[in-house]
């Protein structure tokens, strides 16, 4: 494993798009669920054992060499809402750019081939780990810290949140961040023998219906 290339990924400079999202963060500040460091810290806790262990198990499970079609659609059956799956596919589309210009790979090549509208972005984050030299877990810790560190630093922006505060709060959830790297990581593993009916399919109704009037809105500072 190469611990550069970890950082390397896990850097919110990498070029993947991640920049443009709020991993539903604008929503939930405009509803005031979030409006200050405490209510970020409940958000992202919340994202970070549905959506986060979701994209997590995923993401170790391509990994693995799990087959992306498959992969993909159980994504997809994991995504209801379309406005989350599009986004998905976005930064899928973005991700795997940046990624076979800095870690040039068959596999990578294959994926674009294959999708050319965009595979679900923890599928490609997978992939891109393995093409870096990284394991399931590390790229289980990807997914969930991505999960997390996305709308702590949408919120900077969308309430100008202290950013110490904000960095707290992700300091604070880093052992739950390791937990649940490693709850995934051993589900992709069975998922490796039974399928992927064994991978997280952890609900997040709030999110999805927020996504989806998020994405009516006729002004927003993010595009998810």
């Amino acid at each position: 494993m190469s611990l550069a290339a970890l950082l390397v990924l896990a850097d919110g400079r990498f070029p993947a798009g991640g920049h443009a999202h709020s991993g539903g963060a604008e929503a939930a500040c405009k509803a005031g669920r979030i409006h200050d460091a405490a209510t970020l810290e409940e958000f992202c806790r919340g994202r970070l054992h549905t959506a986060g262990l979701t994209a997590a198990g995923l993401a170790a499970a391509a990994a693995h060499g799990l087959d992306p079609a498959v992969l993909d659609a159980a994504a997809d059956a994991r995504t209801p809402s379309p406005a989350l799956r599009a986004a998905a596919r976005r930064l899928g589309r973005q991700l795997l750019r940046a990624a076979r210009a800095t870690w040039p790979a068959a596999e990578l090549d294959a994926l674009a081939a294959a999708f050319p509208r965009g595979a679900h972005q923890p599928v490609v984050l997978g992939i891109t780990a393995c093409a870096a030299g990284l394991g399931p877990l590390e790229a289980a810790h990807v997914a969930a810290y991505e999960s997390v560190s996305g709308p702590a630093t949408a919120t900077v922006r969308l309430l100008g949140l202290d950013p110490f505060e904000a960095s707290g709060v992700l300091a604070r959830l880093a052992p739950e961040l390791d937990a649940v790297s490693g709850r995934a990581a051993q589900a992709a593993d069975r998922a490796r023998r039974v399928g992927p009916e064994a991978l997280p399919a952890a609900s997040s109704p709030l999110l999805e219906i927020a996504a989806e009037l998020h994405a009516d809105w006729p002004v927003r500072l993010f595009a998810s």
